[in-house]
């Protein structure tokens, strides 16, 4: 028998998320050929606490919480290998399986797409919370401007924004409704949020939401043909089966995490932590949720790029990557286009 432990919130503000991804995990754990023994323990308020009471019991595999706060502060506190499902901001290190991609790659998807809609140099004000998960989404964005000729400011979120044509948001979804709500639609050619990249977060916006963009993890609509564990359709039907509610993405990571966990008990026929960490850094093969493949150096998840989705009549439609591309970029927001 497989011993694993699950440490993600239960409760508090990230409950939702965190709940979906124990479905999920516990869909894993029914699907997986092996007898696995799934304990789930409440990561709210205090993740390390969870972590210690995880660690009493021999486990065997241990899988990270759903946010990058609470997954980075396990990540910290024990030597164990942790698949790290749920925090998009942990770095890559000796003892994490990152399964997600960066953070710091959020908004590159939208910056590509707005070059090539108009190469010039734009300016991007990019606003955002101080948090490690907020200052590395801007970070990323701000060297893949750079990249590409733009220039950027940086702006405290709830502060005023600079005079710049395209905004960027990341930081708590609370703040990001805030910011919505006072700035839009201000003009901006474009502007991208972290949270319309999400189903419900911008919801209460209304027509406002139209025409935004974000990053997302994971669309059931634009999910790989997998080449390790069953198709996203499968997932997605026994998921509303078991939930009554389609899947979103931090549970189609957490399943992906379980499957990734799985192949490398199965490579390596052993629950030895080097062993199965070495497996993952060979490993690659793609699930329903993405490709899963790690630089050999850095570690860092190369496999998996996130996809960038614009609300286009009232549905999140992926524009970029251009491979993967539903419809076409609408560029720019039709606040700042002139009348006639």
């Amino acid at each position: 028998m497989i011993r694993a432990a699950l440490i993600t919130p239960i409760s508090g503000p990230l409950a939702s998320y965190g709940r979906a991804g124990a479905i999920a995990l516990d869909l894993w754990r029914q699907w997986c050929p092996d007898e696995i023994d799934l304990t789930v323990l409440d990561a709210h308020p205090d993740p390390v606490a969870a972590l210690r009471q995880a660690e009493r019991s021999q486990l065997d595999l241990l899988f990270g919480p759903y946010g990058s706060g609470p997954a980075a502060a396990v990540a910290r506190s024990t030597p164990r290998l942790l698949w790290n499902h749920g925090g998009a901001r942990v770095e890559a290190a000796e003892n994490v399986v990152n399964v997600l991609a960066p953070a710091d790659t959020y908004f590159v998807g939208a910056l590509q797409a707005v070059h090539r809609a108009e190469p010039r140099g734009s300016r991007v004000c990019i606003m955002h919370t101080d948090s490690g998960f907020g200052r590395a989404v801007a970070d990323g964005a701000k060297r893949e401007a750079k990249q590409l000729g733009m220039s950027t400011i940086s702006r405290p979120i709830l502060r005023d924004p600079a005079d710049a044509e395209i905004l960027l948001v990341s930081g708590g979804f609370t703040d990001e409704v805030t910011v919505a709500e006072k700035l839009l639609p201000g003009g901006w050619r474009a502007a991208g949020f972290v949270g319309a990249g999400v189903e419900e977060v911008l919801a209460g916006l209304g027509q406002l939401r139209e025409g935004l963009l974000g990053p997302a993890q994971w669309l059931p609509s634009a999910a790989p043909l997998p080449d390790e564990g069953p198709p996203a359709t499968e997932f997605v039907t026994t998921y509303q089966r078991v939930a009554g509610t389609t899947p979103p993405y931090p549970a189609a990571q957490a399943f992906a995490s379980g499957l990734i966990a799985a192949r490398c008990l199965r490579e390596t026929r052993t629950t030895d932590d080097a062993a199965l960490r070495q497996a993952a850094h060979s490993l690659d093969c793609t699930t329903m949720f993405a490709r899963f493949k790690l630089h050999p150096r850095t570690r860092r998840q190369i496999g998996h790029r996130v996809l960038t989705v614009q609300w286009q009549d009232g549905v999140r439609r992926v524009i970029w990557p251009p491979e993967q591309a539903q419809a076409a970029f609408r560029y720019p927001l039709p606040a700042s286009r002139p009348p006639g």
